[in-house]
């Protein structure tokens, strides 16, 4: 009998659970179990009869569950099951063996170290209900049309990944990370990433081929209470299983800590090639004999400002660019932009528990069915952390 599909998830929720109810002298290990959930409300426009909604609305639920435990002085685990829109993700399950701060190898299944966002990426460590356009992963009005963001996060495969950090004196510490995972994927006759396919119950690559990245950054202090980093981060793979449609993306970030003030600036470009092999199906020609491409890039900053010891002030400013050849189907151009404006709160109820309040401008270049060009959200969400 085939297991069912979602097996593997109930097996490490078993296990984790087995894990919790016995003793810690059971296994004379060290191990740390958390948590998170979200559940968002979000107030959307509701298009006409008989047109598919391509964002989600209403209510929707994120929740992570993490087990990590040190095997030894030098080597560690972690395991982490989520769940969401993409329903149940195992998002993380390598081993970390230390050889020192500046050198650590990961294998197994985990994000890569990419940008600065990712290391944030659940709901319970970012303050407002969705991602920055360029790490969407669903949320985006006209998430179908424009195929997400530039890069969704979380983004987790199977790979292996060296990384470490040192520090010069107290007040310079550089980081880096080098890595090589599956990457992502797409059918021969595809015209972009399929997301989708990354987020298969079977992880398997389709092309044999990992793609490569990395990520550097500096971090400075500049005082007890106030500290600024940098970081550059690129990757670079091929889509399709003949390894004909190559992408790259590269991305730079900032962010500025001064006591509880957070601002943040984060830049992200992909070029991808356009896939050649159905020209009747492009709705441009192929631009030159070296071949056709499009790129997809944006940005944001974001500005988080304490009112009180419970309260947050949080605004973002949001924008993205697509340029280059597309489907004859496809209701973008070939320039198209988004922005967006975003103003909400965030408050503490007790320790663990707090809420998420915020309004959304947007603002497109090409309009819908309905002629608009403009569009106003809003969001409603409870967090938890355990």
């Amino acid at each position: 009998m085939k297991a069912p599909r979602f097996a593997p998830f109930f097996a490490v929720a078993i296990g984790v659970v087995v894990a919790l109810a016995l003793p810690a002298s059971s296994f004379g290990l060290e191990r740390n179990f958390a948590g998170s959930g979200q559940i968002d409300y979000h107030r959307v426009h509701q298009p006409p009869e008989g047109e598919p909604r391509t964002t989600f609305a209403g209510f929707t639920g994120e929740f992570a569950f993490k087990l990590a435990v040190d095997l030894a002085d030098q080597v560690s685990a972690n395991v982490k099951v989520c769940y969401g829109c993409h329903g149940f993700e195992l998002d993380m399950a390598y081993f970390d063996y230390r050889v020192a701060d500046e050198f650590n190898i990961r294998a197994g299944r985990f994000s890569p170290t990419f940008g600065a966002f990712n290391l944030r990426h659940d709901p319970a460590n970012h303050f407002f209900s969705d991602k920055p356009l360029i790490y969407d992963m669903g949320r985006m009005l006209r998430s179908r049309e424009w195929n997400q963001g530039v890069l969704p996060s979380p983004f987790p495969d199977n790979g292996i990944e060296f990384d470490g950090t040192h520090w010069f004196g107290a007040s310079l510490q550089l980081d880096y990370a080098a890595w090589a995972v599956s990457g992502f994927r797409a059918d021969q006759e595809a015209f972009d990433i399929d997301f989708q396919q990354s987020h298969t119950s079977y992880y398997i690559d389709n092309n044999d081929e990992p793609a490569v990245g990395g990520r550097l950054g500096a971090t400075i202090r500049l005082s007890s209470s106030a500290d600024v980093t940098l970081g550059a981060s690129v990757q670079y793979g091929h889509l399709d299983p003949n390894r004909k449609i190559a992408y790259g993306i590269a991305g730079s970030d900032l962010s500025l800590r001064i006591d509880r003030t957070d601002l943040r600036f984060e830049y992200l470009v992909r070029r991808e090639d356009v896939n050649e092999s159905n020209p009747a199906a492009l709705r441009y020609d192929i631009s030159s004999k070296g071949g056709d491409f499009f790129v997809k890039q944006g940005g944001y900053a974001e500005l988080k400002v304490p009112l009180s010891a419970d309260v947050y002030a949080i605004g973002r400013f949001d924008v993205m660019y697509r340029a280059g050849n597309l489907p004859k189907l496809s209701p973008l151009s070939d320039k198209s932009a988004i922005t967006r404006y975003t103003l909400g709160t965030m408050f503490a109820f007790t320790t663990g528990l707090r809420a998420k309040i915020s309004g959304e401008v947007w603002d497109f270049s090409d309009a819908d069915v309905e002629g608009r060009h403009g569009e106003f959200t809003w969001h409603a969400a409870i967090v938890g952390t355990y």
